[in-house]
């Protein structure tokens, strides 16, 4: 049965409890993959302030910030941001925060939004607050990426679900990429 409400810090905390790498992002062939994906459809341009939602321990982090002037990239979880600030004390332009989004969100205007993996944690209501964070500190001209696993979960969303969602809630978006792998979808939009 699927939680009726967002995955909290306590959730998250537990995850990296023992382990400094639960998902396997720095092993995985299918992280790996993933993030060259990812990277594959950003690397079309520069990006002057991009915010990165769910960092986790910073291994795509590493990989976005070659592609920004500056790179603001939040996670709810303690450990894992101190696992990211370690990966990517020597990256100038990177600055890795605690910070529980949608109910806290980062100063700043942002070109660029990346949700890798995070959007199926949150319930329908924290969808919603998103969507209204994403839009208030989005540039004219921002992009959205979203890559989520296809698979069945125990989240509050599925991955289909999640990014159906969250589209239909910030309204005005132009598709520039939905492709779909074995097992995760890829979603680039332009905001209009």
């Amino acid at each position: 049965m699927r939680p009726d409400h967002s995955l909290d810090a306590r959730y998250f905390d537990d995850v990296f409890t023992g382990d400094d790498d639960p998902w396997s992002l720095a092993s995985s062939p299918y992280e790996s993959a993933k993030f060259d994906a990812t990277i594959a459809e950003l690397d079309d341009r520069r990006y002057s302030s991009a915010l990165e939602i769910g960092c986790a321990h910073g291994v795509l982090t590493a990989r976005l910030a070659p592609l920004c002037d500056t790179l603001t990239s939040i996670d709810i979880s303690l450990r894992a941001v101190e696992l990211a600030r370690s990966r990517c004390a020597a990256l100038p332009n990177v600055t890795i925060a605690r910070c529980g989004f949608p109910a806290e969100t980062p100063d700043g205007a942002f070109d660029l939004v990346v949700l890798s993996e995070v959007v199926y944690y949150w319930d329908d209501a924290d969808i919603e607050r998103a969507a209204a964070a994403i839009r208030a500190s989005a540039t004219p001209d921002c992009r959205i990426i979203l890559v989520h696993w296809t698979g069945d979960t125990d989240y509050p969303q599925t991955g289909d679900a999640a990014v159906t969602k969250l589209r239909d809630r910030l309204g005005g978006v132009a598709v520039e990429r939905a492709e779909r792998k074995d097992a995760y979808r890829l979603d680039l939009w332009s905001l209009r």
